[in-house]
């Protein structure tokens, strides 16, 4: 049995969930979201719980078995609380804008990167920390790597996007290595 599929998932109070044969939707006070549910893997509602269950033993099925209950699991959690990212822009003359849902990154190129928001998803600047938030944490999450992937942070110097709690491993550049050598 999977030690996460065979977890209850505890439902908060506001929150509403609808299972139905092929799909489960969860209503908060953030908004909506609606999952599809493979033929396997089966969810009943008991007691205020979430229960994941699957019809047989098979590797396709236990494999999905704890996929779908932490999907559904966050999914409970991205309605009643949100999911974030934050993003740091490291390097002189990086800046980032807001403007409605388009969000504008000048950082070294010769034309300002823009990047739409999708529905469900704002971005906030404060100084050079960039957060996307919304209720799907798949799609934050996709979200925030696609602007980090505008500019990745470089070993050398550590410029460029980086998550808040990313570590950039740092290597010294040629004039440390010669020195090093040298001695």
């Amino acid at each position: 049995m999977s030690k996460i599929g065979k977890q209850p998932i505890p439902v908060p109070e506001g929150v509403i969930v609808e299972v139905n044969v092929k799909e489960v939707s969860v209503k908060g006070p953030k908004g909506e979201l609606i999952k599809s549910l493979p033929r396997k893997i089966e969810a009943k509602i008991s007691d205020g719980l979430v229960i994941v269950t699957r019809k047989d033993d098979t590797k396709a099925s236990m494999s999905l078995h704890g996929t779908y209950r932490s999907l559904i699991n966050n999914m409970v959690q991205g309605v009643s609380e949100g999911y974030s990212r934050q993003l740091e822009l490291v390097g002189t003359g990086f800046r980032a804008e807001v403007s409605g849902k388009i969000l504008s990154l000048t950082v070294g190129f010769s034309h300002p990167v823009k990047i739409e928001a999708p529905e469900g998803v704002t971005f906030k600047v404060e100084k050079s920390i960039i957060t996307v938030e919304g209720i799907d944490k798949e799609v934050v999450g996709q979200v925030a790597a696609s602007i980090r992937s505008v500019r990745p942070p470089e070993p050398y110097k550590g410029k460029g996007i980086k998550y808040i709690d990313e570590i950039v491993r740092r290597k010294p550049g040629k004039a440390a290595a010669k020195a090093a050598t040298a001695v």
